[in-house]
């Protein structure tokens, strides 16, 4: 399979430092957006932190005989337990370094990676930074938002777009590392077809722009993915810029 990529970060039209991190293992094909939270500039650490420790997993383990700080899912295939355990490392140390030193107290990120392997693509994330999947078919978001607004909607399940639209708590997010000194991440696979546009990116974005908007984008700029990532943010900051956007990019060919 044959992967263009393109990633994008800005700090929007609202705040002060850009606290959004991504991050691309190329010879792992391993693709990496995280969104830290935390006064005091310390979601920038948690955010960088997440990813740094991704890498640093994934070169101490490229060894199959390699200790794992954590223990093979029998659920799990190997691919997808280094990946879940390399997640779950960045979350222990981000909890700890918040826990061991009173300027990172309460830090923490959201975190979305996608692993490229063969004919299928490997995703996990923790918290409400999302992949989507972009056909000419239409967008499909392939991530569950970890969110007190997802909950709800999970208890009511004929909540209207409307009542979802003013729902005073849909940024209050339930699960992120930094939050606990273990962590649960969401890991699943789909195939990939001939053709298929991944888009990782933080809620800068996907708060900002509705799917078909990020669609539209994706479709016309599918030949030119620094274009699409460079227009993805531009729209993104037309629409508000409320926070920080990131988006990365993803363009296979079977």
């Amino acid at each position: 399979m044959k992967i263009r990529y393109a990633a994008k970060t800005d700090v929007g039209m609202k705040r002060t430092h850009n606290e959004d991190y991504f991050s691309i293992i190329e010879d792992e094909q391993l693709f990496i957006v995280a969104d830290g939270m935390g006064g005091h500039a310390s979601g920038e650490v948690a955010s960088k932190m997440s990813a740094e420790t991704i890498s640093e997993f994934y070169q101490r383990t490229k060894d199959e005989e390699a200790t794992w700080p954590y223990k093979m899912e029998r659920h799990l295939n190997y691919m997808e337990n280094r990946l879940v355990c390399s997640v779950k490392l960045a979350n222990y140390r981000i909890f700890h370094a918040a826990a061991s030193d009173i300027r990172y107290k309460g830090m923490g990120t959201t975190l979305v990676s996608a692993l490229l392997a063969g004919d299928k693509v490997h995703i996990a994330h923790v918290g409400d930074s999302r992949l989507y999947r972009s056909r000419a078919s239409g967008i499909s978001q392939l991530t569950r938002d970890h969110s007190l607004l997802e909950d709800y909607k999970d208890a009511k399940p004929d909540m209207t777009e409307e009542e979802e639209q003013n729902f005073p708590h849909k940024n209050v997010i339930t699960r992120a590392l930094g939050m606990r000194e273990n962590v649960e991440v969401d890991i699943h696979q789909v195939n990939v077809e001939d053709g298929d546009i991944f888009l990782l990116c933080s809620d800068g974005l996907s708060g900002m722009l509705t799917d078909p908007q990020m669609q539209d984008i994706v479709q016309r700029t599918a030949s030119d993915l620094e274009r699409c990532v460079a227009e993805l943010v531009d729209q993104g900051n037309r629409a508000g810029g409320t926070d920080n956007i990131t988006c990365l990019v993803l363009g296979c060919q079977i």
